[in-house]
């Protein structure tokens, strides 16, 4: 088997504030695996979330160190990677989770989501997303999506480093450009505060939220390493939340999701925390028999990585792919959009490709 790594550049249209810093560029690796002239591509990098988290550089030596290690495995059985996906951080394994499912559909000659038997014809409008800054920015920034496609969902950024009146304002400006009239009816409001907020800010924002129509308050409290403090804070605010509740930088893996359930509604699935798409598929299916409903989110990712998360796109109630559609320099093409509505890629594997190969 062969395989290959190279790193490329990402660089956003409108850089992106969050209560964590700014994001206006980024560093991601390609990892590619080729047998019997099938290639597969996954992606990954560097992300954080607060509590944890992995840089690039490291990402690329662990995968480094890796690859030798895949000499005489068969991508067609997949049992046999098994061992090495244990060992590795959840961004490595993403890489190579991925590449191993883009693989797999394009040697059976189909999408990964129709081997899963969903189907690919089910998935609903994606978020669009603003940062935090100035009110008439932001607004700007709405008037930007405006331009380039139909808006039906909005996430906005709050936990403001300027404090609740500045997440305040934001929020009573955006939800009344967001106010529906004769050419465009209401907008569904969404508010993240990316572990922003104290227990006690949270509080104070919930009549707010609730006087302008936000449906979905996601990860409104820092995460923590100790698992019980973090379900603390989310048990103590979701009887009081009237909206939706759902975690995100405090949800990885199956584990997290178990411990979480009886104090959320939903839960967002992102590919670099869970480690790729087999983790986020049996969270998927576990959250599903649990009554959660379920987000699937993006960093600052291409369409490689957004059009792998795609595949789940039949599950989800509330998709979050929007990061591809803010490059000026995105290598891939492929994940079709149909107004604001994402689909999962038609094409084998994860119906990626490279724009020079296209």
């Amino acid at each position: 088997m062969g395989w290959g790594l190279r790193r490329f550049s990402l660089t956003k249209a409108v850089p992106l504030a969050i209560s964590r810093g700014t994001t206006s560029a980024v560093q991601r690796l390609e990892l590619s695996i080729s047998r019997d002239g099938i290639t597969g591509r996954g992606e990954t990098g560097g992300f954080e979330t607060g509590h944890r988290g992995y840089s690039t550089d490291a990402v690329e030596i662990e995968l480094q160190t890796l690859l030798p290690r895949l000499e005489g495995l068969d991508p067609s059985v997949p049992q046999g990677f098994d061992p090495l996906l244990a060992d590795l951080t959840p961004p490595a394994r993403c890489a190579l989770d991925l590449a191993l499912w883009d693989w797999r559909g394009r040697r059976l000659q189909a999408p990964v989501w129709q081997l899963w038997g969903l189907d690919g014809a089910r998935s609903v409008a994606t978020s669009v997303t603003l940062g935090l800054a100035a009110v008439e920015q932001v607004l700007q920034r709405l008037q930007r999506w405006r331009e380039l496609m139909p808006v039906t969902r909005v996430k906005l950024k709050l936990g403001s480093p300027d404090g609740l009146e500045h997440d305040r304002a934001l929020l009573s400006a955006v939800a009344d450009a967001m106010a529906g009239d004769d050419r465009r009816p209401a907008a569904e409001l969404q508010v993240d505060a990316n572990g922003g907020w104290t227990l006690d800010q949270a509080r104070r924002m919930l009549p707010l939220l609730q006087e302008r129509s936000v449906v979905l308050l996601e990860q409104p409290l820092a995460p923590h390493l100790d698992p019980e403090r973090d379900s603390a804070g989310f048990a103590a605010l979701h009887p009081e939340c009237p909206m939706s509740l759902v975690a995100d930088e405090s949800c990885w893996g199956l584990e997290d999701l178990l411990r979480l359930a009886p104090h959320v509604d939903g839960v967002n699935l992102k590919l670099l925390k869970s480690g790729g798409l087999s983790q986020a598929w049996l969270m998927a299916r576990v959250a599903q028999q649990l009554g959660l409903d379920l987000m699937v989110g993006c960093y600052s990712d291409s369409r490689l990585l957004n059009g792998a998360a795609a595949q789940l796109l039949p599950l989800i109630r509330w998709p979050d792919l929007d990061s591809h559609l803010n490059l000026i320099d995105d290598p891939f093409d492929g994940l079709p959009l149909e107004g604001d509505r994402l689909m999962p890629s038609r094409y084998p594997g994860l119906g990626i490709e490279r724009r020079e190969a296209s």
